[in-house]
């Protein structure tokens, strides 16, 4: 019996036609707004000495003598500073703000952002001159201590980003900041963590 042959008749074998998948491409795109901020922006970045002290910690190394308070080396050592002698901020920082204040959006998901916009580089320059903040603060078992930080009282910041078109629109995105700078913030004491610094806006191109 010939290939394909059913009740005395003789079938032809036809080749199923490949499934054509079309590809979209992505709309990526650029842009860039600055944020200026509304409230002091405080700095408390970990220190070398500060991680090398959890370090040895955690690997069990016998413990020094603390050594004598410094509060301007405290103070400096707090903010994140550029090769050029500026001062920056993680850029992460941000991106959780706005991410953050889907929460306070109709119609965008938190996981849908994420992946919808990445802000360009790892730090963002702050304009700005720091002045030393001191400040009482409970540690250990409540017991108080005094911290020496950064505090940009003036503030803005140029902030780069790529997005999805497909995903978000630019005033969806700008949208998004400026609810992050009312309701979210940056920084130490920012209103997610019942504060009221580091907040800020996005600045009108008018």
């Amino acid at each position: 019996m010939g290939e394909g042959q059913e009740g005395g008749m003789v079938k032809k074998a036809v080749a199923e036609k490949p499934e054509v998948v079309e590809i979209k491409a992505i709309d990526i795109r650029m842009m860039k707004i600055t944020l200026t901020g509304d409230s002091p922006l405080i700095m408390h970045k970990w220190s070398d000495k500060a991680k090398k002290e959890m370090l040895d910690k955690q690997m069990k190394k016998a413990k020094q003598a603390k050594e004598a308070k410094d509060p301007e080396q405290q103070y400096r050592d707090s903010m994140y500073t550029t090769p050029d002698g500026g001062y920056c901020f993680p850029a992460v920082a941000f991106k959780s703000s706005a991410v953050s204040a889907c929460r306070f959006s109709d119609g965008i998901k938190m996981t849908e952002a994420r992946g919808a916009f990445h802000i360009v580089g790892d730090m963002v320059k702050i304009k700005g001159e720091p002045a030393m903040r001191e400040d009482m603060v409970k540690i250990n078992m409540g017991t108080a201590d005094i911290r020496y930080r950064g505090e940009f009282k003036d503030w803005s910041a140029d902030v780069s980003i790529r997005y999805n078109r497909n995903a978000l629109s630019a005033e969806q995105i700008v949208n998004l900041f400026n609810i992050a700078g009312f309701g979210v913030g940056v920084g130490e004491w920012r209103p997610e963590r019942d504060g009221s610094f580091g907040m800020f806006h996005v600045k009108s191109e008018g």
